[in-house]
């Protein structure tokens, strides 16, 4: 029993130490925000685009990933809501192309415009969360540390507690361990508001669970994509976590989720202030 335990021990730091390393790059582009902030979606698109390129069969840069590739960016670089059509135009377009594209080469048409999907839609929201000149910043600073409490939580209490399975799409996730990260999620999500002075610390916790969930979901859904592909991890890009799609897959669904309460209530990042 003690390998497994000393197994265990061992990947919790590679995970901290990459996260340690990360963390500074991520909060400092978000803090800066416009070319910064820009610059980091791209490079995380770029590093999506090719490891969903390797899931579906490919390279990393076969033409499908090329069109993907070029979607993202210049999605990433449409830095301001005038452009939210236009950049939604390019997911358009650009998901048709790399379906038409990997159709020519006899591959999953279906998964190459999909991957575009995944990855151009979360940059987009946020680009547009990031864009709002009053509560950008403090958005998209809440957004991640609540996205990173919910995998802190989720890993934490899951490995801590045990228990019951919560799907066979992903063995290692349990209900223990869908109740810690939605608690620590809560839990952030309150702290941050009141760090920032946001506003009613109680409604940042509730949404903040509600995101937590989200990004649970995302994290499953990963777990499923990967499972179809027949792959253990989605790359080997970040020591501990596997690739990019791993690391953001919460995120993925987290970002569109808190887009969309912004969009229902428009003129202010905080949909619920």
């Amino acid at each position: 029993m003690a390998a497994p335990a000393a197994n265990a021990t061992s990947n919790l730091l590679v995970r901290t130490i990459s996260a340690l390393v990360l963390a500074p790059i991520v909060l400092g582009a978000i803090y800066l925000g416009g070319t910064a902030f820009a610059a980091l979606l791209a490079a995380a698109g770029l590093a999506m685009a090719y490891e969903w390129d390797r899931l579906c069969g490919g390279s990393g840069y076969s033409a499908p990933a090329i069109v993907h590739g070029a979607v993202v960016v210049a999605v990433a670089a449409m830095a301001t809501e005038a452009n939210a059509v236009l950049a939604l135009a390019a997911i358009g377009l650009g998901t048709v192309a790399a379906a038409v594209v990997a159709h020519r080469l006899a591959r999953s048409a279906l998964w190459q415009g999909a991957g575009v999907l995944y990855a151009a839609l979360p940059i987009l929201a946020l680009v547009l969360l990031r864009g709002d000149p009053v509560d950008g910043r403090a958005v998209v600073l809440w957004l991640f540390g609540v996205v990173w409490a919910t995998d802190i939580g989720g890993y934490l209490v899951g490995r801590a507690i045990g228990g019951p399975k919560l799907t066979h799409i992903s063995p290692n996730k349990t209900w223990s361990g869908l109740a810690g990260a939605v608690a620590f999620a809560a839990a952030a999500g309150a702290a941050i508001a009141v760090a920032l002075a946001m506003g009613p610390w109680v409604r940042f916790a509730i949404f903040a669970a509600l995101l937590g969930l989200i990004a649970q979901a995302g994290d499953i859904g990963e777990s499923w994509i990967k499972r179809r592909r027949a792959v253990k991890d989605s790359g080997s890009l970040i020591p501990g976590h596997g690739g990019i799609l791993d690391r953001v897959d919460g995120l993925v669904t987290a970002a569109p989720a808190l887009a969309l309460m912004a969009l229902i209530h428009p003129g202010s990042g905080m949909a619920w202030r």
